[in-house]
């Protein structure tokens, strides 16, 4: 079949989706499953704006696909209808602090969050106290409650910071008719215990955890979902349930639980089938993989790169799955900087990075105690080998090694 074939059938076979962007991440749903608790915390702090006093800074942390910024603009959305409603003086800003050009610099990100406030400022060109100067002004031209959402809020604070965020808990002293309240989202659990004292405690003033979704949360969210974006009758019994337990076990990820969903639908329209089997799951699992795997790594700086790199030669060196430590990386990660001229992290930044592919699912790091001799990490390779020799080729590419 010539590619022109395929593409006149394809668009004349009936598709399997009924509204596909229900299974995609930037969907938000009219009703958040399994974060009641989490819901009613957040409303409790912020229900003092509609009083028009200020709330206190939230900072809500869990690991990825934990419902941590769905909860929170669903949240957002119902106290915003009040207000609008009550006509109190009261708005909400979200940033992405993940996303380029928005806030890898502490200019950018003022700018941006003025943007948001009516106030326009250059990308670049201004002095950094005059962008602050008309930042000052835009919260300040009325009176009103401003919640700004910093979502990945570990991303800005590796680009820029954390005098950033210093300044912007502290604003509040020098604001007449404004108040700003902040709302920092981290997927990394340690975020807040690497930041500056001063910081810590005025961000952190109320702290909200997201636990984990479990194996059934996810039956629960996949089957309202593809009730709306999977026409009845596609998807074969069993289905959800595997892919709900794969998804608990990555760590009870509720958005991958949806992608991967997703893509098995996709592989089942390109094979031209009207049903979605195990197979066409595990299918979808192992292309998910594949994907997130090459985006992480090529994505990565190339310390990281080197770290990562370290740790897949020493696991090829070690026989029947022996633990890997933190000194033995360090150690070979360090050659390696000389040997490609890279300036070497610290041993605690180094560390840092291994918690962080962990948390990307890459390896299992586990913090063991040696007694008066302090601490380490265990580290074991959670890939395939397959898998693992690609990586290896991959970062050998990067790296020039």
């Amino acid at each position: 079949m010539t590619i022109t074939e395929f593409l006149e059938n394809f668009i004349r076979k009936e598709s399997l989706f009924k509204n596909k962007s229900v299974l995609q991440s930037a969907y938000f749903p009219e009703e958040v499953l399994h974060r009641e608790e989490q819901i009613s915390q957040i409303a409790k702090i912020l229900a003092p704006s509609l009083r028009a006093e200020r709330p206190s800074n939230i900072f809500a942390y869990g690991k990825t696909g934990t419902g941590k910024t769905l909860t929170i603009q669903y949240t957002l959305k119902e106290i915003t209808k009040i207000s609008q409603r009550e006509n109190i003086p009261l708005k909400h800003v979200y940033i992405n602090c993940k996303l380029k050009k928005v806030a890898d610099t502490e200019y950018r990100l003022i700018a941006e969050i003025s943007r948001h406030l009516g106030k326009n400022i250059p990308p670049t060109g201004l002095p950094t106290d005059e962008v602050y100067n008309i930042f000052y002004k835009a919260l300040n031209n009325e009176k009103k409650i401003i919640i700004l959402v910093l979502d990945e809020i570990d991303q800005l604070v590796k680009k820029v910071g954390d005098e950033v965020i210093y300044n912007l808990t502290r604003i509040n002293t020098e604001l007449k008719e404004s108040q700003l309240s902040i709302i920092g989202i981290s997927n990394d659990i340690m975020f807040a215990d690497n930041l500056d004292p001063r910081v810590k405690s005025s961000l952190s003033e109320e702290e909200i955890v997201f636990p984990s979704y479990n194996a059934i949360q996810i039956q629960d969210i996949l089957k309202k979902r593809c009730a709306e974006a999977v026409k009845e009758g596609v998807i074969e019994d069993g289905v959800i349930a595997k892919c709900a337990a794969y998804a608990a076990r990555e760590h009870g990820d509720a958005r991958r639980a949806l992608e991967l969903i997703r893509v098995a639908v996709e592989i089942a329209e390109r094979k031209g089938l009207s049903k979605i089997t195990l197979q066409e799951l595990d299918e979808s699992e192992e292309k998910i993989e594949k994907d997130r795997v090459v985006d992480i790594i090529t994505t990565q700086p190339k310390q990281f790169q080197l770290v990562l790199y370290s740790i897949l030669m020493i696991a090829e060196r070690k026989k029947n799955n022996d633990p890997i430590f933190t000194g033995d990386i360090y150690s070979l990660y360090k050659d390696l900087c000389n040997k490609t001229n890279l300036r070497p992290l610290t041993q605690r930044r180094v560390s840092d990075v291994i918690s962080e592919f962990d948390l990307l699912g890459i390896i299992n790091a586990k913090v063991i105690s040696k007694g008066r001799y302090g601490r380490t990490r265990e580290v074991n390779i959670v890939t395939n080998d397959a898998m693992n020799t690609k990586i290896i080729s991959l970062l050998e590419t990067s790296l020039s090694l």
